[in-house]
């Protein structure tokens, strides 16, 4: 049975009462779901996977203009070596027959130069300047487009769960660094406490020394163990200050943090079976891999496409043509249908195909492995949660025990039954026991959320806590 005031309770008693007695700071009083929402606020890392995440979102919508036409705009200068004539005489003569050129040419030997003169012009300029439009579409490319774009869409839902899975982390790396700041606060009231005990048995023990009813060494014994308890209270305040640093430096926090969420435990660790499925349908880790998966899929039907003939519209439009004859004949625009067919490939499309294949069924293997492997670490925290649930539970009566002890030792020993050695031990077990079960508590917690974060269930933390404070029953 549980002792009548719930342990989140009084775990919250202690961390109001020690903030009321410690000195006073400019710390600011966040719970645990506060310093959450701070991470996912201000977090680097996180912000650099989404970063990832936005990249590889507008790198999807990108891949959807491979569905349209590309248009540009060129121009081109040439000089070539010399213009090129048109002389009507040497086209007329290459038509003729031989014997009817040469007679012509005997009765009128300058009708050649004579019609050069009248009809010569440049067919091609040295000098050519051109401008147009061109436009290229593509109407079918083997499926290159559409995988493409399905690679691009499974990228996208990579970097979305690669962020879910940094949350999760940054989850239990929360619940671990603020809870031991909670178990440092906890620890040091225990300190406090035993050391407020051992200086009130010294007092006593001085007392009964100058009254000559115990020994010099009795009251050595005591003032050896107050010196102790001193230390102790110290080593305490320096992993408490330790313990803060890091969670400062997790919710990167400009001011000093003072957590205010409890330890706290349950009558029962919550079902295995739920948290098992869960993981196994949602973790994003499994979702990675099926984006990894699809992305191989898509390798596969590029290299399939290698394969396919590529059809596609083209057409051009000139802007500025120059004033030769060929360029005054040629007409202002075009429109036509092109295929290229791969018949000799050199970039090795059947050994990438075949690569393709082995990458599908290495990720294949890859999601298996992961399964077990989840389904193992499920199986461990949730033992471990179980296992700090018993142990903290199997503290309580000795707990009780080492109080009712000390209590029994010190009116021993105010009579002059009992040691002083006997009450210092006495006190030792109480500290024992309560700081051992302090960090049954401790890593209950941490066993729950690393349950919580590996399943997805994340926002439930809350729930459980308020359970547990309020002594409701687990579902």
């Amino acid at each position: 049975m549980f002792a009548k005031i719930p342990f989140a309770k009084k775990s919250a008693l202690a961390l109001t009462l020690l903030s009321l007695f410690a000195p006073a700071t400019n710390a600011q009083t966040m719970s645990f779901v506060e310093a959450w929402q701070q991470v996912l606020s201000q977090s680097d890392a996180l912000a650099a996977k989404q970063a990832s995440l936005d990249y590889a979102a507008q790198m999807e919508k990108a891949a959807y203009g491979y569905n349209l036409p590309s248009v540009s705009l060129g121009a081109t200068y040439v000089r070539l070596d010399d213009s090129t004539d048109f002389k009507p005489s040497e086209y007329i003569g290459s038509k003729l027959d031989p014997q009817i050129a040469r007679q012509i040419n005997q009765l009128l030997p300058n009708l050649g130069a004579s019609i050069d003169r009248s009809f010569r012009d440049n067919v091609l300029r040295d000098e050519i300047f051109n401008s147009s439009i061109r436009a290229v579409w593509p109407i079918f490319t083997g499926g290159k487009i559409t995988a493409a774009q399905d690679i691009a869409a499974a990228k996208t839902d990579e970097a979305k769960y690669l962020l879910e899975m940094e949350q999760q982390a940054k989850f239990e790396d929360l619940s671990k660094v603020y809870f031991a700041t909670v178990f440092a606060h906890e620890v040091l009231n225990t300190r406090i406490e035993s050391e407020r005990s051992l200086k009130k048995h010294l007092e006593h023990a001085t007392k009964m020394e100058e009254q000559g009813q115990i020994a010099r060494v009795e009251r050595l014994q005591a003032e050896v163990s107050y010196d102790k308890a001193k230390t102790e209270r110290k080593k305490a305040e320096r992993d408490l200050e330790i313990a803060n640093a890091a969670l400062n430096n997790m919710v990167e926090s400009d001011e000093d943090i003072s957590v205010s969420s409890p330890l706290f435990t349950q009558s029962e660790v919550p079902a295995f079976s739920p948290f098992l499925n869960q993981t196994l349908a949602s973790y994003p880790g499994l979702k990675v891999l099926d984006a990894k998966q699809e992305q191989a899929n898509g390798l596969i039907k590029v290299e399939r496409s290698k394969y396919a003939p590529n059809v596609y519209v083209f057409g051009n439009y000139d802007l500025h043509k120059g004033d030769s004859v060929l360029d005054q004949i040629k007409p202002d625009w075009m429109v036509g249908v092109g295929v290229n067919i791969p018949l000799v490939d050199n970039t090795g499309r059947s050994d990438r195909l075949k690569a393709a294949h082995s990458k599908v069924t290495q990720v294949n293997h890859l999601r298996s492995q992961a399964e077990r492997d989840l389904s193992l670490l499920v199986e461990k925290n949730w033992r471990e949660a179980q296992q700090a649930l018993e142990e903290y539970k199997g503290l309580i009566s000795s707990v009780e025990l080492a109080k009712e002890n000390l209590r029994l030792r010190e009116k021993a020993f105010a009579q002059g039954l009992s040691t002083s050695l006997d009450v210092i031990d006495a006190e030792l077990f109480v500290v024992g026991a309560k700081t051992q079960q302090l960090s049954a508590a401790y890593q209950y917690v941490l066993s729950l959320s690393r349950l919580l974060a590996v399943s997805g269930q994340m926002d439930d933390f809350s729930t459980y806590q308020r359970q547990a404070i309020n002594g409701e029953v687990t579902s």
